[in-house]
Protein backbone atom coordinates (compact mmCIF):
# COMPACT_ATOMS: atom_id res chain seq x y z
CA UNK A 1 0.00 0.00 0.00
CA UNK A 2 1.22 3.58 -0.98
CA UNK A 3 -0.09 6.12 1.31
CA UNK A 4 0.36 10.45 0.43
CA UNK A 5 -0.31 11.94 3.55
CA UNK A 6 -0.78 16.27 3.19
CA UNK A 7 2.09 16.08 0.16
CA UNK A 8 3.02 19.59 -0.93
CA UNK A 9 6.04 20.41 -3.68
CA UNK A 10 7.10 23.75 -4.39
CA UNK A 11 10.07 24.28 -6.79
CA UNK A 12 12.45 26.72 -6.09
CA UNK A 13 11.25 29.10 -8.68
CA UNK A 14 8.20 29.37 -6.78
CA UNK A 15 6.14 27.53 -8.65
CA UNK A 16 3.65 25.14 -6.55
CA UNK A 17 3.15 21.52 -8.25
CA UNK A 18 1.37 19.64 -5.50
CA UNK A 19 -0.75 21.09 -2.72
CA UNK A 20 -1.78 19.24 -0.05
CA UNK A 21 -2.29 15.93 -1.76
CA UNK A 22 -3.62 12.84 0.20
CA UNK A 23 -4.51 9.71 -0.99
CA UNK A 24 -4.14 5.80 -0.30
CA UNK A 25 -3.28 3.58 -3.50
CA UNK A 26 -3.94 0.47 -2.91
CA UNK A 27 -1.86 -2.85 -3.22
CA UNK A 28 -1.72 -4.99 -6.14
CA UNK A 29 -3.82 -2.80 -7.93
CA UNK A 30 -3.83 -0.28 -10.58
CA UNK A 31 -3.67 3.54 -9.79
CA UNK A 32 -4.25 5.55 -12.50
CA UNK A 33 -3.18 9.38 -11.77
CA UNK A 34 -4.77 11.55 -14.89
CA UNK A 35 -5.03 15.05 -15.52
CA UNK A 36 -3.87 18.10 -18.05
CA UNK A 37 -0.18 19.06 -18.28
CA UNK A 38 0.49 21.04 -14.91
CA UNK A 39 -1.73 18.69 -12.80
CA UNK A 40 1.38 17.39 -10.53
CA UNK A 41 0.25 13.39 -11.43
CA UNK A 42 3.98 12.89 -13.01
CA UNK A 43 5.59 14.64 -9.25
CA UNK A 44 3.53 12.53 -7.35
CA UNK A 45 4.51 9.76 -9.23
CA UNK A 46 8.21 10.60 -9.03
CA UNK A 47 7.85 11.35 -5.04
CA UNK A 48 7.24 7.48 -4.45
CA UNK A 49 10.68 6.71 -5.18
CA UNK A 50 12.50 9.85 -3.96
CA UNK A 51 13.02 11.11 -7.69
CA UNK A 52 11.05 14.34 -7.05
CA UNK A 53 11.76 14.87 -2.36
CA UNK A 54 8.49 16.65 -1.22
CA UNK A 55 8.88 20.18 0.46
CA UNK A 56 6.64 19.05 3.08
CA UNK A 57 4.44 15.83 3.71
CA UNK A 58 5.14 12.32 3.23
CA UNK A 59 4.62 9.31 1.47
CA UNK A 60 4.54 5.42 2.94
CA UNK A 61 4.66 2.48 1.64
CA UNK A 62 3.41 -0.11 3.87
CA UNK A 63 3.62 2.50 6.43
CA UNK A 64 7.10 3.15 6.13
CA UNK A 65 8.10 6.83 4.95
CA UNK A 66 10.45 6.42 2.14
CA UNK A 67 11.75 9.30 3.53
CA UNK A 68 13.69 7.06 5.61
CA UNK A 69 15.34 5.21 3.15
CA UNK A 70 18.58 5.20 0.58
CA UNK A 71 17.50 6.67 -2.15
CA UNK A 72 19.38 4.76 -4.51
CA UNK A 73 18.21 0.90 -2.64
CA UNK A 74 14.35 2.75 -3.14
CA UNK A 75 14.55 2.99 -6.96
CA UNK A 76 16.15 -0.34 -7.30
CA UNK A 77 13.30 -1.79 -5.35
CA UNK A 78 10.39 -0.04 -7.40
CA UNK A 79 10.14 -0.62 -11.21
CA UNK A 80 10.40 2.35 -13.39
CA UNK A 81 8.66 2.67 -16.50
CA UNK A 82 8.74 6.15 -18.59
CA UNK A 83 7.52 7.09 -22.15
CA UNK A 84 10.32 7.02 -24.30
CA UNK A 85 11.48 3.82 -22.77
CA UNK A 86 14.31 5.64 -21.64
CA UNK A 87 16.65 2.07 -22.72
CA UNK A 88 20.25 2.85 -22.82
CA UNK A 89 21.58 3.02 -26.17
CA UNK A 90 24.82 1.50 -26.07
CA UNK A 91 23.10 -1.56 -24.32
CA UNK A 92 21.79 -5.02 -26.28
CA UNK A 93 18.46 -5.20 -25.13
CA UNK A 94 19.46 -8.58 -23.09
CA UNK A 95 21.96 -6.07 -21.07
CA UNK A 96 19.42 -2.81 -20.93
CA UNK A 97 16.64 -5.48 -19.12
CA UNK A 98 19.40 -6.90 -16.96
CA UNK A 99 20.41 -3.45 -15.73
CA UNK A 100 18.60 -3.36 -12.04
CA UNK A 101 19.69 -7.01 -11.47
CA UNK A 102 23.63 -6.42 -11.94
CA UNK A 103 23.29 -3.42 -10.31
CA UNK A 104 22.10 -5.46 -7.57
CA UNK A 105 24.61 -7.71 -7.70
CA UNK A 106 23.01 -10.88 -9.48
CA UNK A 107 25.82 -12.65 -11.50
CA UNK A 108 25.40 -11.92 -15.54
CA UNK A 109 24.75 -15.03 -16.07
CA UNK A 110 22.02 -15.41 -14.12
CA UNK A 111 20.37 -11.92 -14.77
CA UNK A 112 20.51 -12.85 -18.33
CA UNK A 113 18.59 -16.03 -17.79
CA UNK A 114 15.73 -13.79 -15.54
CA UNK A 115 16.08 -11.59 -18.66
CA UNK A 116 15.12 -13.83 -21.55
CA UNK A 117 12.25 -14.84 -18.88
CA UNK A 118 11.06 -11.36 -18.84
CA UNK A 119 11.31 -11.39 -23.35
CA UNK A 120 8.76 -13.92 -22.65
CA UNK A 121 6.49 -11.95 -20.24
CA UNK A 122 6.19 -9.31 -22.27
CA UNK A 123 5.52 -10.54 -25.93
CA UNK A 124 8.99 -10.02 -27.11
CA UNK A 125 11.37 -12.87 -28.94
CA UNK A 126 14.17 -13.90 -27.34
CA UNK A 127 15.87 -13.38 -31.14
CA UNK A 128 15.95 -9.78 -30.30
CA UNK A 129 18.25 -10.08 -26.90
CA UNK A 130 21.27 -9.06 -29.16
CA UNK A 131 19.64 -6.32 -30.84
CA UNK A 132 20.14 -2.64 -29.64
CA UNK A 133 17.42 -0.28 -29.22
CA UNK A 134 18.06 1.68 -32.11
CA UNK A 135 17.07 -1.54 -34.10
CA UNK A 136 13.97 -2.10 -32.58
CA UNK A 137 10.64 -0.26 -33.55
CA UNK A 138 9.01 1.84 -30.86
CA UNK A 139 6.13 -0.69 -29.29
CA UNK A 140 9.10 -3.09 -28.60
CA UNK A 141 11.39 -0.26 -27.43
CA UNK A 142 8.75 0.10 -25.01
CA UNK A 143 8.08 -3.74 -24.13
CA UNK A 144 11.78 -3.78 -23.29
CA UNK A 145 11.53 -0.47 -21.02
CA UNK A 146 8.69 -2.83 -19.07
CA UNK A 147 10.53 -6.00 -18.83
CA UNK A 148 12.79 -4.28 -17.28
CA UNK A 149 10.62 -2.39 -14.74
CA UNK A 150 9.88 -5.77 -14.09
CA UNK A 151 13.57 -7.18 -13.86
CA UNK A 152 14.14 -7.80 -9.99
CA UNK A 153 10.54 -8.42 -9.28
CA UNK A 154 9.32 -5.68 -7.76
CA UNK A 155 6.17 -4.84 -6.00
CA UNK A 156 5.39 -1.53 -7.12
CA UNK A 157 5.96 -0.61 -11.11
CA UNK A 158 5.61 3.08 -11.53
CA UNK A 159 4.76 4.02 -15.14
CA UNK A 160 5.36 7.62 -16.58
CA UNK A 161 2.81 7.94 -19.68
CA UNK A 162 4.48 5.00 -20.71
CA UNK A 163 2.67 4.50 -23.97
CA UNK A 164 2.57 8.49 -24.93
CA UNK A 165 4.78 8.00 -27.58
CA UNK A 166 3.73 5.52 -30.00
CA UNK A 167 1.14 4.56 -32.79
CA UNK A 168 -2.56 4.47 -31.78
CA UNK A 169 -2.63 0.76 -32.67
CA UNK A 170 0.96 0.21 -31.18
CA UNK A 171 -0.58 2.10 -28.07
CA UNK A 172 -3.93 -0.10 -27.79
CA UNK A 173 -1.68 -3.09 -28.30
CA UNK A 174 0.44 -2.11 -25.38
CA UNK A 175 -2.59 -1.08 -23.15
CA UNK A 176 -4.13 -4.63 -23.47
CA UNK A 177 -0.15 -6.26 -22.91
CA UNK A 178 -0.17 -4.54 -19.92
CA UNK A 179 -4.12 -5.62 -18.13
CA UNK A 180 -2.33 -9.17 -18.96
CA UNK A 181 0.56 -9.08 -17.08
CA UNK A 182 -1.37 -6.94 -14.20
CA UNK A 183 -4.11 -10.09 -14.11
CA UNK A 184 -0.64 -12.77 -13.95
CA UNK A 185 1.56 -11.06 -11.44
CA UNK A 186 -0.86 -8.66 -9.41
CA UNK A 187 2.18 -5.18 -9.25
CA UNK A 188 0.58 -2.38 -7.06
CA UNK A 189 1.00 -0.26 -10.45
CA UNK A 190 0.58 3.79 -10.37
CA UNK A 191 0.35 4.95 -13.89
CA UNK A 192 0.68 8.35 -15.14
CA UNK A 193 -1.53 9.92 -18.25
CA UNK A 194 -3.07 12.50 -19.81
CA UNK A 195 -5.77 10.67 -21.58
CA UNK A 196 -8.98 9.73 -20.07
CA UNK A 197 -10.14 6.89 -21.89
CA UNK A 198 -6.20 5.53 -21.36
CA UNK A 199 -7.33 6.02 -17.67
CA UNK A 200 -10.79 4.42 -17.85
CA UNK A 201 -9.18 1.23 -19.59
CA UNK A 202 -6.65 0.49 -17.16
CA UNK A 203 -7.28 1.87 -13.64
CA UNK A 204 -9.00 0.06 -10.77
CA UNK A 205 -8.78 3.53 -9.47
CA UNK A 206 -8.74 6.95 -11.15
CA UNK A 207 -7.47 10.54 -9.53
CA UNK A 208 -8.82 13.21 -11.62
CA UNK A 209 -6.37 15.97 -11.23
CA UNK A 210 -6.53 19.68 -11.17
CA UNK A 211 -3.55 22.35 -11.30
CA UNK A 212 -1.94 21.61 -8.20
CA UNK A 213 -2.66 18.05 -7.60
CA UNK A 214 -6.33 18.78 -6.51
CA UNK A 215 -8.10 15.78 -6.37
CA UNK A 216 -11.22 16.77 -8.52
CA UNK A 217 -12.40 12.73 -8.28
CA UNK A 218 -11.66 9.78 -6.90
CA UNK A 219 -12.85 6.16 -7.58
CA UNK A 220 -13.86 3.11 -10.20
CA UNK A 221 -14.44 4.21 -13.85
CA UNK A 222 -17.81 3.33 -13.26
CA UNK A 223 -18.36 5.67 -10.30
CA UNK A 224 -17.22 8.33 -12.11
CA UNK A 225 -18.75 8.04 -15.25
CA UNK A 226 -22.01 7.22 -13.82
CA UNK A 227 -21.85 10.39 -11.01
CA UNK A 228 -19.29 13.08 -11.51
CA UNK A 229 -18.24 14.94 -9.20
CA UNK A 230 -18.89 18.33 -10.76
CA UNK A 231 -18.88 19.82 -14.25
CA UNK A 232 -15.14 20.11 -14.20
CA UNK A 233 -14.93 16.37 -14.00
CA UNK A 234 -18.46 15.95 -16.22
CA UNK A 235 -16.27 17.60 -18.93
CA UNK A 236 -13.06 16.44 -18.40
CA UNK A 237 -14.38 12.82 -19.07
CA UNK A 238 -16.46 13.89 -21.69
CA UNK A 239 -19.78 12.85 -20.04
CA UNK A 240 -21.92 15.17 -22.29
CA UNK A 241 -20.04 14.39 -25.58
CA UNK A 242 -18.53 11.71 -27.76
CA UNK A 243 -18.94 8.09 -27.00
CA UNK A 244 -19.46 8.61 -23.68
CA UNK A 245 -23.20 10.14 -24.55
CA UNK A 246 -24.37 7.49 -25.41
CA UNK A 247 -28.57 7.13 -26.58
CA UNK A 248 -30.98 4.47 -27.89
CA UNK A 249 -31.85 4.33 -31.33
CA UNK A 250 -34.79 2.06 -33.01
CA UNK A 251 -33.35 0.13 -36.24
CA UNK A 252 -35.31 -2.86 -38.47
CA UNK A 253 -32.32 -4.72 -37.28
CA UNK A 254 -32.94 -4.25 -33.81
CA UNK A 255 -32.31 -1.05 -30.37
CA UNK A 256 -28.44 0.24 -31.05
CA UNK A 257 -26.44 2.91 -29.02
CA UNK A 258 -25.54 5.80 -30.73
CA UNK A 259 -23.32 8.51 -29.45
CA UNK A 260 -23.41 11.98 -29.17
CA UNK A 261 -23.10 13.11 -33.05
CA UNK A 262 -24.95 9.77 -34.31
CA UNK A 263 -22.47 6.97 -34.55
CA UNK A 264 -23.25 3.44 -33.78
CA UNK A 265 -21.57 2.50 -30.30
CA UNK A 266 -22.95 -0.96 -30.05
CA UNK A 267 -26.35 -3.00 -29.89
CA UNK A 268 -28.36 -4.58 -27.54
CA UNK A 269 -28.52 -8.33 -27.42
CA UNK A 270 -31.05 -10.56 -26.44
CA UNK A 271 -31.58 -11.00 -22.15
CA UNK A 272 -28.66 -12.74 -20.64
CA UNK A 273 -29.38 -15.93 -18.38
CA UNK A 274 -29.94 -13.25 -15.60
CA UNK A 275 -32.68 -11.90 -17.79
CA UNK A 276 -31.11 -8.38 -17.99
CA UNK A 277 -30.27 -7.18 -21.95
CA UNK A 278 -26.87 -7.25 -22.91
CA UNK A 279 -24.67 -4.66 -25.11
CA UNK A 280 -22.61 -6.01 -27.58
CA UNK A 281 -20.19 -3.28 -28.68
CA UNK A 282 -20.75 -3.30 -32.43
CA UNK A 283 -17.33 -2.07 -35.10
CA UNK A 284 -16.41 1.30 -34.62
CA UNK A 285 -17.28 3.29 -37.92
CA UNK A 286 -14.16 5.06 -38.12
CA UNK A 287 -12.39 1.15 -38.14
CA UNK A 288 -11.39 1.00 -34.57
CA UNK A 289 -11.51 -2.11 -32.64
Amino acid sequence: MIEFRSVSKRFPDSTVAVEGFSLVLPSRKTTVLVGSSGSGKTTLLRMINRMVEPSSGDVLIDDESVMGRDPVALRRSIGYVMQNSGLMPHFTVIDNVATVLRLNGVSRREAHGRARELLDTVGLDRALADRYPSQLSGGQQQRVGVARGLAADPNILLMDEPFGAVDPIVRADLQQELIRLQAELGKTVVFVTHDIDEAFLLGDQVVILERGARVAQVGTPSEIIENPADDFVSAFIGAERGHRALSLKQTPHGTVLVDSEGRTQGRLTDADPAGSPSLSKGPDPEGRP
